[in-house]
């Protein structure tokens, strides 16, 4: 009774581990050595993966008799693989590194999965292991949808030290760990640690006091999740008097939240027309358009030029105490020119007409290229590819009150956005009869995108941005500079074009 106790146990061991050993007489010429079953040992039993994502099942094989072939197989994932060492080596082989390596499915639904991994020796013996395949792999790093500016500039002030509000939001696909904030030049800032205690998102806001004596110092962020994935970003803070800023943006939103919600646009890049002077451009689309000018892109401080609450007719630039611009009159464009050295502003509507904008319009269709009498006109298009065949499918849609104005897609249709996707574009011309790619519109800077550049083929015409001189403004071939911004956060999104004004916005659909 004892005996038979034993041996039950050791079954149930065995089954209990997931090995199964399996056995039967050789017949098929190779001698047995030792008779025994195949030795497998593999680096783990449980592998976390995911959707659209690899695993690897790794191992070394053994068995003095000779391998002859290892099995892999889940039904649910149609995986049935055979991998035959006597075809592959002439002969069986008594050890084997095995590495396999296997694709999900992006549509895989399914939340884990059984591998069964038999190898079979030229006895017939097999021994049999499962490893189990969960979807809860963390492959993405995490990500900083709120950031300082690459380069931004604090202000010295006559009645206080400098301040800077450090505000950033990290995102993880998963779960966060940590966040660290570096400062070095900063005498008696310490290295920060901010936990996010497992959270997919973090958020940090906080004031910092800088001496009030001219210099530049370093921040440096970075980001871990759970499993040590990071990102880090860095930016160089300078504390100085009033910059002759190099570029200016005017942004129509409220929120620093606003500001980076945009795949690109947001806020748009004006013109820097002289010492401490810049003028802005803007179709306004409603009454009541409140504005603000900043010299960085991602937050409203430390600087913001609005109005001066103690004086409308002057700027200041403290965040704390601007007040907006407001744009009363819907529906056409403003001029608005500043000096922030002086504070002073003046603000101006315009029409579009052949001297400001000598673009040939046609209900908002750009017909430089030839057509014969009865034609349909051209229209502008999203260019995906190297050819027209999906134009129809990305039409522009053009404003009700503004014929320079275009959306893609139309209204209530969707154009969703995959976060980490690298979108590669250009703005075109479609017609329905064929013609096509005589009308180009390409970008500044393919993944930091600001400004709209022309290109006509059929008239040589290479604008610039102001004026009727236009020329392209760097000298590269009109081969280059299609539009490849990478999507920072996943969703339904719009674009914005205004053919006059040579600015684009993508930005989250209502």
């Amino acid at each position: 009774m004892r005996t038979r106790f034993l041996k039950i146990s050791l079954l149930c061991a065995l089954f209990a581990t997931g090995v199964f050993v399996t056995g039967c007489s050789d017949d098929n010429g190779y001698p047995d050595v030792d008779g025994e079953s195949p030795v497998v040992a593999l680096k783990t039993s449980h592998i976390q993966s995911g959707a659209g994502h690899d695993f690897t099942i790794e191992g070394t094989l053994t068995d003095a008799d000779g391998i002859s072939a290892i099995k892999l197989q889940c039904a649910d994932l149609y995986l049935n693989k055979t991998i035959d060492l006597i075809e592959i080596y002439g002969e069986p082989q008594t050890s084997y590194d095995l590495s396999y390596k296997f694709s999900i499915s992006r549509d895989e639904v399914g939340e884990q999965f059984t591998v069964k991994v038999t190898v079979v020796d030229v006895g017939g013996r097999e021994t049999s292991q499962d490893v189990l395949i969960t979807m809860d792999g963390d492959f993405e790093n995490p990500v900083f949808s709120l950031a300082p500016d690459k380069a931004i500039t604090v202000l010295m002030k006559a009645d206080r030290n400098p301040q800077y509000t450090l505000n950033f939001t990290v995102t993880d696909d998963r779960k966060l760990d940590y966040a660290t904030i570096e400062i070095p030049e900063l005498t008696g800032f310490e290295t920060r640690t901010v936990s996010a205690e497992g959270q997919s998102s973090l958020t940090f806001k906080e004031v910092i006091v800088f001496p009030n004596v001219s210099q530049v110092y370093t921040i440096n962020l970075a980001a871990y999740d759970a499993v040590g994935n990071s990102v880090t970003t860095t930016c160089s803070l300078t504390v100085s008097e009033m910059p002759d800023f190099e570029k200016m943006y005017l942004a129509d939103v409220a929120t620093d939240e606003e500001l980076n919600s945009d795949v690109f646009g947001v806020p748009m890049v004006i013109n820097h027309t002289g010492e401490y002077q810049y003028k802005a451009r803007y179709y306004n689309k409603a009454a009541g358009t409140e504005i603000f000018f900043l010299p960085q892109k991602t937050s409203f401080t430390p600087i913001c030029f609005g109005l001066d609450p103690e004086d409308s007719n002057k700027l200041t630039d403290d965040p704390e105490l601007a007040k907006p611009i407001v744009l009363d009159t819907p529906n056409v464009y403003y001029e608005i020119d500043i000096n922030v050295k002086q504070s002073t502003y003046s603000i101006k509507t315009y029409s579009v007409t052949e001297a400001t904008d000598p673009i040939n319009y046609e209900y908002g269709q750009l017909c430089d290229m030839p057509r014969n009498e009865g034609e349909p006109q051209f229209n502008f298009y999203i260019g995906w590819g190297d050819s027209p065949q999906n134009a129809g499918e990305h039409l522009f849609v053009q404003d009700a009150n503004n014929p320079h104005l275009f959306y893609y897609p139309a209204t209530g249709s969707t154009w969703s956005l995959q976060s980490g996707e690298e979108m590669n574009f250009i703005i075109s011309n479609y017609h329905p009869n064929g013609y096509w790619d005589q009308v180009e519109w390409r970008c500044d800077n393919s993944t930091d995108i600001e400004k709209f550049g022309y290109f006509s083929k059929a008239n040589n015409v290479n604008p610039n941005w102001e004026g009727t001189n236009r020329q392209w403004w760097d000298g590269s071939s009109v081969q280059d500079n299609w539009m490849k911004p990478v999507v920072t956060n996943g969703g339904n999104y719009r674009f914005e074009f205004d053919a006059h004004l040579g600015r684009g916005k993508i930005v989250p659909a209502n």
